[in-house]
């Protein structure tokens, strides 16, 4: 959730799911997701950003390390004879 503020209008603008939420002033301060935009962006404060950015790593302690004993094994080329 972000919570922006005009220094125009003075107006509160927080994100809403979906929907593009805009002051209305002529600065024009828009929020949709995690997109500001307006016409001179340093009429605009950032009062609240939280974003959930967190890296969910699937793979258990086990996992990871066979993984990388996996990718250090060199390529076994096999020699066939033509007859």
């Amino acid at each position: 959730m972000i919570v922006i503020r005009c220094k125009c209008c003075n107006k509160e603008i927080a994100t809403t799911a979906g929907r593009s939420v805009s002051c209305g002033c002529p600065n024009m301060t828009t929020v949709h997701g995690d997109k500001i935009s307006a016409v001179d962006l340093d009429k605009v404060v950032m009062i609240n950003t939280i974003q959930n950015n967190k890296k969910k790593n699937f793979l258990s302690n086990e996992d990871l390390s066979f993984q990388e004993e996996r990718r250090k094994r060199k390529v076994r080329r096999l020699d066939f004879d033509e007859r």
